[in-house]
């Protein structure tokens, strides 16, 4: 019987959404498995092949799990929120709602297309307001909570109203932006307003002054991932540097908590390094230096407190309020010129380049220990974010100092022992030190570190100048809170309106959803305002609890609404609670449930999400964790990063100043310009002449030099990308040769965690592969030839080979090799002319995770009623896999000459014997009589003369 892909795969895609065989509930009879992908964006574009790579692996562990017993979670839905929907909507003037809900139906049909064993009755979409009400819920209690580090977890802001009532702020531990101090009498003695602006302070969630990237032709704050080279990813737009008044959630409070998670969770040593570096903690101190001549004064954080003898210069960071205050007036055109520059380039970039740029201010700061004057210049390899955003320059053991310094001619102190700091500084931290100035200089009673190995100095430093009040020990973390609040329309409304002071006021919680209001046009309002300012009906009545007409709005008991919307990761931070109890109307997620399905126990998504989304999401659980809502401190487990499909893209070559096409063998005897050929017009490398006729009007009259009657392209692998005309679409694969085709080749590309280049010129062999197997059961007949006659051994052992291998292999996301293990066996099966039920039955449950329409499609065959997705999974038995005979090679003098066959359990005696007494034997001895024999068990015979 014909393998009719087609028809099978409609047959049992339609089976398995009548019976609801992917729906899941919580039991208690059976163990738990929560397996989730990475939220999809879903784009206009639709998939293309590599989009499904971890959705396939995901895939196949989910029914794996199934098979082995367990009761799996395997959900999908769609981060629908952004600025591409919004985009989208302005250049076309539609609704960002009704491009969304098209792309994700489109994303549905092309996933539903694939097989995959989702329960879409949790569907989550972000742009659904019974969804994102939990999201302005989570936002709210953040408002109301505080951090306090001796508890090491998030309070109710009402303990911190009580603690500075009864205290101040004396002897309080807790997260903060300024660093305040006030008695419990001052702090009564403050009006209402004040002790508002006071707690935002305090507040996980809080208006804050930041630096942002803002791009004023997309009127909105953009991501640094939304940035590249200085302008917008989406349009090109230039992207500046600007401070501006923003939502912000205090993810530094978790900092050190972020870090030890690290340490309970199953991920690759290379992305917990990531998270590390990310979030970089440093121990070190702050100290503070006088401005010369002035009362002002400034702090610095540093590692290496050691080092305060080779301090030449100062930095500031270009965004330091400092440098308006020390900048002079001979120094300011060239300050204002410098800032100027800088304002254009992000965070990221200023990281990443190593390009040497700076200003003087004009101002000088004074040594702390040396007393000596030292230059404060501005530069923007120094972060505002970072410490305090000023640090003092150590030339000789700094490289970015080093370079800076070299570039302005500035002195360089060498403070070890023995260091060459003529070409480059010397950044190691061992070796003794010098240069510290004697008792008596400076000072009072001086440090001296002479002699001493670094971290000794280090040590001593610290404490000295936390002694004598020059500064303390502190630990920083380059972690920055996040910026929450972004300028567009299509995004989750803050649950946020404000009061007659302008001060942030929360609805209440049974007033939510807040749900996106209607406005004439996604731009920003003629006076600058974001899209919502557009809104006729966008104020809130506190009296009555409602949105009311902005028109109305009267400071007294109506009042304006936050005009900003959350950002992409709002909704997707926390999604993973959510599919865990869907329908839940009055909580996040009800206790019941979480506690039986707890954290998830496989993600897999891109590497794009090793900093963002991690941090972010596994803040928000931390902040749930604290509350009582999430049961666990960590929401993923292990956590898998599939690697990226990239494109082969193909070429043609035309004659330069011809319409005229030269095939690849040839094209190196004309004058040739290579253009990129759509590669779906393309087989094997074989064009089709036609259809690229037909593709683009230019070459409707293309003539084409052909070798042996075909044009042969030319290839190479590049990023999957529409301008290339390398993208794939899934749905073509799937029409020509089957989703189970698709499944099967994306996996057999390579290992799931590195990129690889998709090559459809393979795809012919898995077809091949998935015909063979159906001849086991039917051979070249329409009838079903399956027999319940006993296996003989070597079937046994073929079979059991494979369970074993891909037992293996799945549990080690290896699934590349279990495609080949597949291929073996049924090429062993066919040799053997095997249609054993026995045999039969268990291979296509092994197949059935890798291909599930055809293993599904058999099963019934073999006379099954219900579905091979409740079936169980074999287990291989080591008796069938123990070899009868072993071959050996019998080797004189080191050099192989015959082989022998043995039982499996013979000895090193008959092993000898049979050597010797081969045929061949005498040849070889040439009448000598052997040295010695070595044995060794299993592979070779050797004997020495």
């Amino acid at each position: 019987m014909e393998y009719k892909f087609g028809a099978i795969e409609k047959k049992w895609q339609k089976y398995w959404v009548e019976n609801n065989v992917y729906k899941v509930t919580e039991d208690h009879s059976k163990p738990k498995f929560y397996v989730l992908d990475m939220f999809p964006y879903p784009s206009g574009a639709g998939l293309h092949v590599g989009h499904p790579l971890g959705y396939i692996a995901s895939d196949i562990y989910s029914r794996f799990k199934r098979l082995r017993g367990f009761n799996v979670l395997h959900p999908m839905g769609y981060d629908a929120y952004g600025l591409p929907a919004e985009q989208y909507a302005i250049q076309t003037g539609q609704h960002p709602e009704i491009t969304t809900k098209n792309n994700i139906a489109r994303y549905r049909e092309q996933l539903d297309k694939i097989g995959f064993s989702y329960d879409w009755s949790r569907e989550v979409r972000t742009c659904n307001s019974e969804y994102y009400r939990w999201t302005q819920w989570a936002f709210i209690q953040m408002f109301n909570s505080y951090y306090c580090y001796d508890e090491n977890k998030t309070m109710p802001i009402e303990g911190l109203i009580e603690a500075f009532e009864q205290v101040g702020t004396e002897g309080l531990n807790i997260a903060h932006g300024e660093e305040l101090s006030f008695t419990a009498d001052e702090w009564k003695a403050k009006s209402d307003k004040e002790k508002q602006e006071i707690l935002l302070n305090y507040r996980i969630a809080y208006l804050g002054d930041t630096m942002v990237n803002w791009c004023s032709a997309l009127g909105t704050v953009l991501a640094n991932d939304e940035v590249v080279n200085g302008v917008s990813e989406r349009g090109g737009y230039p992207v500046e540097q600007k401070v501006m008044r923003q939502w912000c959630l205090r993810v530094s409070a978790y900092a050190q908590r972020l870090l030890d998670g690290l340490d309970t969770v199953d991920w690759t040593d290379s992305l917990k390094e990531t998270q590390r570096n990310w979030i970089g903690r440093s121990e070190g101190a702050e100290m503070k230096f006088h401005v010369k001549d002035s009362d002002l004064t400034f702090t610095i954080f540093t590692t290496r407190a050691d080092t305060i003898f080779g301090v030449t210069f100062m930095v500031l960071a270009p965004e330091s309020e400092l440098v308006q205050a020390l900048t002079t007036p001979e120094q300011k055109q060239e300050v204002d010129k410098y800032l100027a520059m800088t304002k254009k380039r992000t965070e990221r970039e200023r990281m990443a380049d190593k390009k040497v740029t700076g200003v003087f201010s004009g101002s000088y700061a004074i040594n702390p220990l040396t007393q000596e004057a030292i230059p404060v210049w501005i530069s923007d390899y120094v972060l505002a974010g970072y410490g305090t955003g000023a640090i003092m320059a150590v030339p000789g053991h700094d490289s970015r100092d080093y370079a800076f310094a070299k570039h302005f001619n500035l002195p360089i102190i060498p403070l070890i022992e023995g260091c060459d700091i003529s070409e480059e500084s010397y950044d190691a931290k061992e070796g003794k030190m010098i240069n510290s100035p004697q008792p008596g200089k400076g000072i009072e009673e001086g440090l001296v570190l002479n002699g001493l190995e670094v971290k000794e100095a280090i040590a001593k430093t610290k404490t000295y100048i936390e002694e004598k009040g020059l500064g303390k020990i502190k630990i920083n973390y380059r972690l920055r809170d996040a910026i929450f609040s972004r300028q567009r329309y299509w995004g989750e409304p803050f649950p946020v309106y404000y009061d007659a002071d302008g001060l942030p006021q929360m609805l209440p919680l049974d007033k939510l959803p807040l749900e996106l209001p209607e406005v004439d046009k996604f731009l920003p309002t003629e006076t600058g305002e974001p899209p919502l300012g557009r809104a006729t009906n966008w104020a809130w009545d506190k009296v009555n609890g409602k949105v009311v007409e902005t028109s109305k709005i009267d400071n007294r008991t109506i009042f304006p609404l936050e005009l900003c919307t959350m950002p992409g990761f709002a909704g997707s931070s926390a999604y993973y609670l959510h599919y865990i109890d869907p329908n839940n109307e009055k909580e996040l997620v009800s206790r019941k449930a979480n506690e039986y399905w707890k954290n998830v126990d496989l993600y897999i998504g891109g590497t794009e999400h090793a900093t963002g989304h991690l941090i972010y999401s596994r803040f928000w659980n931390k902040f749930l964790y604290d509350l009582g809502i999430s049961c666990g401190e960590e929401p993923f487990q292990k956590l898998i990063n599939q690697g990226m499909i990239q494109g082969r893209s193909n070429f043609v070559y035309r004659i330069n100043g011809t319409n005229q096409f030269v095939s690849l063998n040839l094209k190196d005897q004309y004058d040739v310009t290579p253009l990129h050929v759509d590669v779906n017009i393309v087989s094997n490398d074989i064009l089709d002449i036609e259809a690229f006729r037909n593709w683009n009007p230019e070459y409707k009259t293309a003539e084409f030099i052909l070798e042996d009657g075909k044009y042969i392209c030319g290839w190479a692998v590049e990023k999957m990308s529409k301008s290339m005309y390398n993208v794939v679409n899934p749905d073509m694969i799937v029409e020509k040769y089957g989703a189970d085709t698709l499944r099967l080749y994306e996996m057999f590309l390579g290992p799931l965690e590195q990129s690889k280049p998709w090559d459809t010129n393979g795809i012919d062999g898995v077809h091949r592969f998935l015909k063979k197997l159906w001849g086991l059961f039917y051979g070249n007949t329409d009838t079903l030839q399956v027999t319940d006659e006993e296996p003989t051994a070597e079937e046994l052992k073929s079979l059991h080979k494979l369970i074993k291998k891909v037992t293996y292999d799945i549990e080690h996301f290896s699934f590349n090799t279990s495609i080949s293990a597949f291929m073996i066996c049924v090429n062993e099966l066919t040799s053997l002319k095997c249609h054993k039920r026995a045999i039969l039955e268990q291979l296509i449950i092994v197949l059935a995770p890798f291909a599930p329409h055809a293993a599904e499609e058999l099963w019934h065959e073999l006379g099954h009623t219900s579905t091979i997705v409740d079936a169980q999974w074999p287990e291989y038995n080591e008796e069938y896999l123990k070899e009868d005979t072993i071959v050996y090679a019998v080797s004189f003098n080191g050099k192989a000459r015959y082989s022998i066959e043995l039982p499996s359990e013979a000895t090193k005696e008959d092993a000898e014997a049979a050597a010797l007494g081969h045929e061949s034997a005498e040849k070889w001895l040439q009448g000598k009589t052997p040295k010695k024999i070595i044995f060794v068990p299993k592979k070779i015979v050797n004997i020495v003369i």
